[in-house]
């Protein structure tokens, strides 16, 4: 059964369902968590318009993520797990790639993420980190789907 279960969050209530459902999982197992949050700061990493601090920018982005995670170990701790957790750092990356690096640097045997069911023209055009995820994992995926969104 699967010992090492790896919970990409954000601030969604997508996130939360399947924080829940691996917090369940691992409970019943007896498995180890870690959560992880993503921060692209690639955007920011320019410097160029005198008005725009690009370090501060980034110190915020840094610390929202560190909220994000925060809150989300809350929840764990609340479901009876406690959590590995960790802020990883994009600089323009695909933000799957960042995951699945991370999950295998770990020895995840079991991811578990929220899919947000974006279909149509703004899959199109934004994507999805869950499908990259998806296309790349070498270890299963439970996606978590919020049928309320």
């Amino acid at each position: 059964m699967y010992q090492r279960i790896f919970v990409p969050v954000d601030d969604s209530e997508t996130s939360a369902l399947a924080l829940a459902e691996a917090c369940k999982l691992a409970k019943e197992v007896g498995a180890a968590v870690k959560m992880v949050h993503v921060v692209d700061l690639a955007q920011f990493g320019w410097g160029g318009a005198e008005f725009l601090d690009a370090a501060e920018l980034q110190g915020s982005i840094r610390q929202a993520g560190e909220q994000v995670l925060s809150q989300a170990r809350t929840r764990a701790e609340a479901l009876g797990v406690v959590p590995e957790t960790a802020i990883i750092e994009s600089w323009g990356d695909r933000i799957a790639s960042v995951i699945m690096d991370d999950a295998s640097k770990w020895g995840a045997d079991l991811l578990v993420m929220g899919t947000h069911g974006i279909g149509g023209l703004m899959h199109l055009l934004l994507g999805s980190v869950a499908e990259g995820v998806l296309k790349i994992a070498d270890v299963p995926v439970l996606l978590v789907r919020n049928t309320g969104d």
